[in-house]
């Protein structure tokens, strides 16, 4: 059984390769651990001679079939633990993260698989994050953000990908969470600024950055 630590690792290897198996540099991994370079080489390096994960020196790391499995596991445990935390027993969806990277590490498969039962089966968490499937299936997510998506189109907010605890909550007040109905009815690269419609609601000025951070898919028609 792998230990938290590599646990850790693993996960914050698949999220840089966004799911896929691509290499992830050094210098974004431990950025992402917040941890010192030196110390992701030799966790690295452990990870390899373990056969989770296949170091290329100077390029990077990728994660073999078994470490990807790792991966997806403690992925789908955390994301099933935030949908736990904010539909069950109503915490801040700002909050959950730190609870959910706790809790990641100590449920059991037997206990997860009643978990998601409970939950009715979800395929997203709250925050829209896709959770792998029993069988360490991603769901497919093909979505455009709200920073490049056509203008005057119905869309839905399906993921907030920023979730520190300031933006979730910014989007929350702004009633940006996913499955809002919005519009984008303006954009303006000069500015750095759009200009969103919520149905039903005044329009929200937001920036390109923020704006990026919020993905979309088309919404229902007026």
């Amino acid at each position: 059984m792998a230990s938290s630590t590599v646990e850790n690792y693993l996960k914050h290897i698949l999220l840089l390769s966004e799911g896929g198996d691509g290499l992830v540099s050094m210098g974004a991994l431990a950025e992402s651990l917040a941890v010192v370079p030196g110390t992701v080489t030799t966790m690295v390096k452990a990870l390899a001679e373990g056969g989770f994960a296949r170091h290329h020196p100077r390029q990077g790391v990728k994660l073999t079939e078994a470490g990807r499995r790792v991966a997806l596991n403690v992925l789908r445990k955390h994301r099933l633990v935030e949908t736990f935390l904010v539909n069950v027993l109503k915490m801040d969806w700002s909050q959950v993260n730190t609870e959910a990277e706790q809790l990641e590490h100590a449920i059991s498969d037997a206990v997860l698989a009643r978990l998601d039962a409970l939950l009715g089966y979800p395929t997203s968490d709250p925050h829209g994050d896709p959770i792998p499937s029993s069988s360490g299936q991603m769901p497919a997510q093909a979505h455009v953000t709200l920073a490049n998506c056509a203008i005057d189109k119905p869309l839905r907010v399906v993921r907030v990908t920023d979730q520190s605890a300031e933006f979730l909550k910014f989007v929350e007040t702004s009633g940006l969470s996913p499955d809002a109905q919005v519009r984008v009815t303006g954009r303006n690269a000069a500015s750095g600024l759009i200009t969103v419609k919520k149905s039903g609601g005044r329009p929200i000025a937001l920036s390109l950055a923020a704006s990026s951070r919020i993905l979309v898919a088309p919404g229902r028609s007026a």
